[in-house]
C-alpha cells in the first residue's frame, strides 16, 4: 500500500513537472493554433467534399469490350450519379483492353465480362484510396505550413501590442510624459494606443495638479502659521508688554487661526466635492440662490453693488448642501472680485429640461486664456483680482468639483467689459426618482432667446 502511494506521488510530480514545462499559452500561440485549426478543418472538409464528388461521378460506368461481332455491356453499380437532364444514372464509358472474345459461348463471354468487371472495381477502389492518401498527405503538409505561417502572421499582428506592453511597463509616475505614438493603419490596435495616450495625458495632468495642490496648500498653511509664531514671539519678547498689547497680539493670533480654519474648511469641502454623492434629493435652485443673496446683503451694500436677480423655478437633483455651497462660492466670487460701484446678475431657469444657474459680474478684465485656469486650486490672477485678501483661491475649484460630482457642466467666459460669466447646467432629473440622468449639453447647444438673453446679460 505504501509502495502504491509512493508511485502515485512520483507520477503526480512528474505530471506537474511536465505541465510546468509546457509553453505559456500566449495570445500569439493561441492565434497560431486557431489559424492552424481553421485551416485543418477547412482542408478536411474540402477533402471530404472532393472525395464524395469523385465517388459520385464514377458510381455508374458502362464497360464496353468489343471484338468482332460481339459487344458486352454491363453496369456494375445500379446507384450511379443522376444526370442533370433526365435525372437517371449517368453513363461514363471506358474502354477495357481484355482478351479476344471471338469464338466464346455466351456463358463464357458473360463469365469473362464478370471478371473484367471485378478487375475494374478493384482498380476503381485503388484509385480512390490513392486519391485519399495523397490528399491526406498534402493536407498534413499544408497544415504544418499554415501553422508556421500563422506564427509569423500572429507575431506581425501583435507587434503593436508588444510595443504597448513594453511602453506601459516602463512608464511610472515620473515618466507620464511618454507616449505610445503608434503608427500604421488606423485599426483597433491603433485606436487602443491612441486611447491609452489620452489616458496618460489625463493622468499626467492629474498628477501635476496634485503636486501643485500639495505645494500650494503647504504654502497657504505655512504662511498663517508663521504669522502666528511671529506674533507670539514679538509679544513675548517685549519687556514692556502690557495687558493691552498682549490682548492685541492674541486677537491677531486668533484672526490668523480663523483664517486657517477657513482654509481647512475649504479644503474639506473641495475633498468632499470630489468624493461623490451618497444621496440625492430634489431642490429648487431659485430658492437656494435667494437664500444666498439675502445672506450676502451686507457685503453687497458695503461695495455698492447692484444685484439683478432673475430667479425662476429650476428643479435639480443631488446633495442640497453641496449645491448650496456651489451657489455661495459663485456669489462670493462675484462679490470678491468686483469693482465699486459694480453689479452682479444671478439667474436660474429651465432650458430644454435642464436646470441652469448663471452668475455674471462686473470687475477687472480677465484674459480669456486664463479663464480655464481659474478652477485650479489656489490659482490667482494679478492684483486686480486679489484686492480682497479673504480668499484662498479655492472658490471656483470647489464649484468645479461639486459640479463634476453632480454630472453638471460648468462654463466660464471672460467679458470684454470686465468680469466673468459663469454658468452651471445640471443634468435632467430621472422620471424614476431624483437621481440625474442623461447627458448634459454644452453651452452652445442651448438655443432660444431666453438662454441667449441670460447668457449675455450686460449692465
Amino acid at each position: 500500500m505504501l509502495g502504491h502511494r509512493r508511485i502515485s506521488g512520483r507520477l503526480a510530480r512528474l505530471a506537474g513537472a511536465g505541465l510546468a514545462r509546457l509553453p505559456r499559452r500566449t495570445v500569439r500561440l493561441r492565434l497560431t493554433m486557431l489559424y492552424g485549426g481553421l485551416f485543418l478543418v477547412s482542408g478536411a472538409a474540402l477533402l471530404a467534399v472532393t472525395y464524395l464528388l469523385v465517388v459520385n461521378a464514377t458510381a455508374g460506368i458502362i464497360f464496353e469490350g468489343q471484338s468482332g461481332d460481339l459487344a458486352l455491356r454491363g453496369m456494375y453499380s445500379g446507384k450511379g450519379a443522376t444526370s442533370q437532364e433526365g435525372g437517371g444514372p449517368t453513363e461514363q464509358r471506358i474502354q477495357i483492353q481484355g482478351p479476344n472474345l471471338e469464338g466464346l459461348t455466351p456463358q463464357q463471354a458473360q463469365a469473362q465480362a464478370a471478371q473484367l468487371k471485378q478487375q475494374a472495381l478493384h482498380q476503381h477502389d485503388a484509385e480512390l484510396r490513392r486519391l485519399l492518401t495523397q490528399s491526406g498527405i498534402a493536407l498534413a503538409v499544408m497544415s504544418v505550413l499554415s501553422i508556421v505561417l500563422g506564427w509569423f502572421i500572429a507575431g506581425r499582428v501583435l507587434r503593436k501590442l508588444r510595443t504597448i506592453t513594453t511602453t506601459v511597463r516602463n512608464i511610472s509616475a515620473t515618466s507620464l510624459h511618454d507616449r505610445l505614438a503608434l503608427d500604421g493603419p488606423d485599426d483597433e490596435l491603433k485606436e487602443l494606443g491612441d486611447t491609452f495616450d489620452g489616458l496618460l495625458a489625463r493622468l499626467e495632468a492629474a498628477f501635476q495638479a496634485q503636486r501643485r495642490f500639495v505645494a500650494n496648500a503647504s504654502h497657504e498653511l505655512r504662511t498663517p502659521l508663521a504669522r502666528q509664531r511671529v506674533l507670539a514671539q514679538v509679544a513675548l519678547a517685549d519687556p514692556d508688554a502690557s495687558l493691552h498689547t498682549l490682548r492685541v497680539a492674541h486677537e491677531r493670533v486668533l484672526a490668523s487661526g480663523r483664517q486657517q480654519e477657513q482654509l481647512i474648511e475649504a479644503l474639506l469641502t473641495l475633498a468632499k466635492g470630489q468624493v461623490g454623492l451618497d444621496r440625492y434629493e430634489t431642490f429648487d435652485l431659485a430658492a437656494l440662490a435667494d437664500d444666498i443673496l439675502v445672506a450676502r446683503q451686507a457685503a453687497v451694500g458695503e461695495l455698492r453693488l447692484d444685484v439683478d436677480a432673475r430667479l425662476r423655478p429650476a428643479l435639480a437633483a443631488g446633495d442640497r448642501r453641496l449645491v448650496r455651497q456651489l451657489i455661495a462660492n459663485l456669489v462670493d466670487n462675484a462679490i470678491r472680485h468686483n469693482i465699486s460701484p459694480g453689479w452682479i446678475a444671478v439667474a436660474t431657469r429651465i432650458s430644454d429640461g435642464h436646470a441652469v444657474m448663471s452668475v455674471t459680474n462686473s470687475g477687472p478684465f480677465v484674459p480669456p486664456e486664463e479663464v480655464d485656469r481659474l478652477v485650479e486650486p489656489f490659482h490667482r490672477l494679478g492684483a486686480d483680482r486679489t484686492s480682497h485678501t479673504d480668499g484662498h483661491g479655492l472658490g471656483l475649484s470647489i464649484v468645479q468639483a461639486i459640479a463634476t460630482t453632480h454630472h453638471a457642466a460648468v462654463t466660464a467666459r471672460s467679458r470684454p467689459a470686465g468680469g466673468l460669466e459663469i454658468e452651471v447646467v445640471f443634468p435632467l432629473i430621472s422620471s424614476d426618482g431624483p437621481a440625474p440622468t442623461g447627458r448634459v449639453p454644452q453651452r452652445d447647444e442651448f438655443l432660444g432667446a431666453e438662454a441667449v438673453g441670460y447668457a449675455t446679460a450686460t449692465h
